[in-house]
């Protein structure tokens, strides 16, 4: 499967589309029913699709699923694990015989339903073709996941070249999660000896020399405020967020300035000083540069 990213942003869904269809969830909550009923009239009237359903019980759990399936289209998180949801339901459509082309019909019906509930709600003809838009959108990136993901649960049943390959992947991505968390820890155990280190430097101020001592805790306090930014990107990393290379470059930028800093009050040689200066403006640069370049792909 594609990565979640990739397919957001080769349907354009920006985080305007969430916000609006974030909008629409108390009105959509109040007309799931409508939704429900929808497809629950087109299983009942079509004979291929009765043969999938067998008895009234199965119709009437499938129609629980897509009620929860429906309100989470409007939850205005769309994150990994909304995407493995949709994925697990392209295999189980998969495992019980659902053939794509009536996933293909009952989205159409929902995507209907929708529209129609919007063209109720929303009288301004601008705002409500914005909205549609974003739900088509969505119901475009269900649909196109939910039937990848059949497909490639049908192919992995044929192919065992694929079935390996499948679970060497699947190992894979477990193994990059655990070491994400593994990361994470790491982080937050660094992140307490910082605290230590601050906490230190704060004692000295009362017991040694104050001017050097409040640039050594200075130096200490930005140390510490680039490892929560660490542990704050990795774990909107770890949610799918995209991941920032300048945070990374922040905490070189923000420990060579401390050396200048501890380096001026040691009075160190001349030459050590400029060539930490001339660091401090390499990195800036770097750093520069690399944010510049995160705020462009937004």
């Amino acid at each position: 499967m594609r990565p979640f990213k990739e397919i957001k942003a080769n349907y354009y869904f920006t985080k305007e589309d969430e916000r609006r269809l974030l909008e629409l969830k108390i009105v959509m909550e109040k007309r799931v029913d409508r939704a429900v009923e929808a497809l629950y009239q087109w299983i009942n009237s079509t004979d291929s699709a009765k043969k999938i359903f067998r008895n009234e019980s199965l119709i009437r759990h499938v129609m629980k699923l897509v009620r929860f399936w429906f309100i989470s289209l409007f939850s205005g998180k769309y994150d990994n694990y909304f995407y493995d949801s949709l994925i697990k339901i392209g295999q189980r459509h998969e495992k019980v015989g659902v053939e794509p082309h009536f996933m293909t019909r009952a989205i159409n019906i929902i995507r209907n339903t929708t529209v129609d509930i919007i063209c109720e709600e929303i009288e301004l003809p601008e705002e409500r073709e914005k909205y549609i838009i974003s739900v088509n959108k969505i119901l475009d990136i269900n649909l196109d996941i939910i039937i990848s993901a059949y497909l490639e649960e049908e192919v992995r049943g044929y192919s065992a070249a694929y079935r390996v390959k499948s679970r060497v992947v699947k190992f894979g991505e477990i193994f990059a999660q655990l070491t994400s968390i593994a990361l994470i820890l790491g982080l937050i155990l660094l992140t307490g000896a910082v605290v230590y280190l601050c906490g230190r430097d704060i004692y000295e101020i009362f017991t040694g020399r104050l001017e050097q001592t409040i640039i050594t805790a200075l130096g200490s306090v930005l140390i510490l405020w680039v490892m929560l930014e660490l542990i704050n990107t990795e774990i909107a990393h770890l949610r799918g967020g995209k991941f920032k290379i300048s945070v990374f470059v922040g905490v070189a930028l923000v420990t060579t300035i401390r050396e200048v800093m501890i380096a001026t009050l040691k009075h160190d040689t001349i030459e050590f000083i400029v060539a930490l200066v001339a660091s401090v403006l390499v990195i800036g640069i770097i750093y520069w540069l690399v944010k510049k370049t995160e705020e462009e792909r937004r």
